[in-house]
């Protein structure tokens, strides 16, 4: 398989194999005006299987979307054919509107303009909880 390398633009690495879709989907990248390619179940030496996305233009990213659905992910910068930054995500302490409270009884559930707010409660088993109501999420 031949994936064209980028000249300007992101390569999501470290994707756990098959959520590289979902993360495509939560970062609405279908609405991009570039090519984007998503490779599932590349051969990886440090996780047997893992998931890359290509994106041919240089955007802004939501963090936060990234480090909730895979805090291991690593995130290049390729300016001119050239790496020019590499960073790591990490798992957020506070998510907004990532994913939305199940409690039919919270706040979040009655004022439809109200952030869906999840906070950080168990960072090793990654368990967040509703702000207002204190719902586990995800």
């Amino acid at each position: 398989m031949n994936i064209d390398s980028i000249k300007n633009g992101i390569v999501i690495d470290h994707i756990q194999a098959k959520k590289g879709l979902e993360i495509y989907e939560a970062l609405k990248l279908d609405e991009l005006d570039c090519s984007v390619a998503i490779i599932t179940n590349a051969r990886s030496k440090k996780m047997t299987k893992k998931d890359i996305i290509k994106i041919d233009k240089n955007i802004n990213l939501d963090l936060d979307i990234l480090g909730y659905i895979d805090p291991n992910i690593t995130i290049n910068i390729i300016n001119n054919d050239k790496l020019s930054d590499k960073y790591h995500v990490e798992l957020p302490k506070e998510i907004v509107n990532i994913i939305k409270c199940k409690n039919p009884r919270c706040i979040t559930s009655i004022e439809q303009d109200l952030n869906h707010i999840f906070v950080l409660t168990d960072k090793e088993k990654k368990k967040y909880r509703c702000k207002y109501c204190e719902t586990i999420g995800g």
